[in-house]
């Protein structure tokens, strides 16, 4: 099979002659620090080899639980924030029917296991999209995957709460048991010890490896495999691109090594934001576990690369005037589906009142990838450096490959940008103003230091 390509040629060239050769001794030093454990947060590099160390046991004790669900439930709640979601929705996202629920799934009913409805919940606190979520599964047999390390995340805590007494009251307390799954840490935490208590089948989340780097543990498989995909294809994708970009690999044949010394290059020259681009509309939560990757890897010690994305054509008619005209501190990575899945003609149209006759007989994609090319050109004359990731179909296997390319090429841009791309002390500031603001109980001196500081500044 084919593999995913990158063309950097339409972003090398905003750089002087050379200065991507210039990089590789920099990012061969960053991948060799990746294997040799020597880099910032070697503790957090279980998701490195991850691909290649996944067993067929392992993916059939996946695919056994998911069918479990996918018999006995007709809606399955992914609680989880961050990483423990985003990876996930992405794939689902991407390889979905854009209106899968109002289609009836004729195998579902041939073979007894349906496709159940996919709900992301614990990623926010929104009372109303909590009270309407709950309002919904009110008359539905519904499981939950319960996603969390520690159990305690304000956001995915209060929604399995929420989410396990329901389920309770709706099935009885030991059947709802057959249905709530926790993934979690091995040994500790609350999840960890509700799990046991309550006799929930569970996955372990590995100790060596990140939420942003977990979609191809159980943290994404599950999920991925309970929507009704093919996850021994995702992660045959993600080995054989593990193949592809591993540290022996020459720089002018390795995609992430190239990807990885472009950005950067183009980071130096004053790029400070990168905008992912997708023409395919399932791809959009693709662009936000994307976002969070290299936002959450890169931003820190006042440096990184502002990761946006934008959802084309549609947003060419709101983003496009500031990317082709606005401030040029940014570059373009363009993700491009080479062949649809689907094949759908323009019609002709006897009275021709909206001009489009000379389209007639064409795919649509065909008209889509002229959108794309005539977008590229017009940037790039903008002053707008991008770079096309060329992908040739939208399926498991394509998706397996992104994931992981995406995942080395951020540990190697992270490294050559001289920080530490596995942690995330920022996040924690947030949490302790909201835990005092509630007055949780330990938060006592910064309740009172923060109550003190508003009644201040009143």
């Amino acid at each position: 099979m084919k593999n995913i390509t990158l063309d950097i040629t339409k972003a090398s060239c905003f750089l002087a002659e050379g200065a991507v050769a210039a990089f590789e001794p920099k990012v061969k030093a960053a991948q060799e620090a990746l294997e040799n454990g020597t880099c910032p947060g070697n503790d957090f590099l279980g998701w490195l080899h991850l691909p290649s160390s996944i067993t067929p046991a392992f993916l059939a004790e996946i695919q056994a639980c998911a069918d479990t669900l996918r018999q006995n439930c007709e809606v399955v709640v992914v609680a989880g924030i961050g990483g423990s979601y985003l990876g996930a929705r992405a794939v689902i996202e991407a390889l979905g029917n854009s209106f899968a629920w109002l289609i009836q799934d004729k195998k579902a009913v041939s073979t007894g296991l349906q496709n159940p409805t996919i709900l992301f919940a614990g990623n926010n606190i929104g009372e109303d999209y909590l009270f309407e979520m709950t309002e919904y599964l009110k008359d539905k047999k519904f499981g939950v995957i319960n996603i969390s390390k520690s159990g305690t995340t304000t956001e995915t805590a209060l929604t399995f709460r929420l989410l396990k007494k329901q389920c309770e009251a709706q099935r009885g307390k030991e059947e709802a048991k057959k249905v709530i799954v926790a993934v979690t840490d091995a040994k500790r935490g609350a999840a960890r010890t509700c799990a046991d208590k309550e006799g929930y089948k569970s996955f372990i989340i590995p100790d060596n490896v990140g939420g942003r780097f977990s979609v191809l543990t159980p943290v994404g498989l599950l999920p991925i495999a309970c929507a009704g995909f093919d996850v021994k294809q995702l992660v045959a994708g993600a080995q054989d691109m593990e193949k592809a970009c591993g540290k022996d690999v020459p720089f002018s044949e390795n995609l992430a090594a190239q990807y990885a010394a472009v950005r950067n290059g183009l980071y130096q020259s004053g790029k400070k934001i990168e905008i992912m681009v997708n023409y395919q509309p399932k791809l959009h939560f693709f662009s936000e576990w994307w976002k969070q990757l290299y936002g959450e890897s890169e931003g820190k010690d006042g440096k990184g690369i502002f990761p946006a994305s934008v959802d084309f054509t549609t947003d060419l008619h709101s983003m496009g005037q500031w990317i082709q005209e606005g401030e040029r501190t940014i570059f373009e990575t363009v993700i491009s589906i080479e062949e649809p899945e689907k094949k759908l003609l323009f019609p002709s149209d006897e009275e021709n009142l909206d001009g489009l006759n000379f389209l007639a007989g064409k795919r649509v994609d065909e008209v889509n990838k002229m959108a794309e090319l005539g977008t590229r050109l017009a940037h790039v004359d903008g002053g707008v450096p991008n770079m096309r990731i060329s992908v040739p179909q939208l399926n498991e296997y394509y998706i397996g490959q992104l994931i992981y390319f995406f995942e080395i090429a951020c540990g190697i841009s992270g490294n050559v940008l001289d920080v530490n791309p596995f942690n995330q002390p920022g996040v924690e500031a947030y949490k302790k103003n909201m835990f005092a603001l509630l007055d949780k109980p330990g938060y006592e001196a910064e309740s009172k230091a923060i109550k003190e500081r508003l009644a201040k500044e009143k």
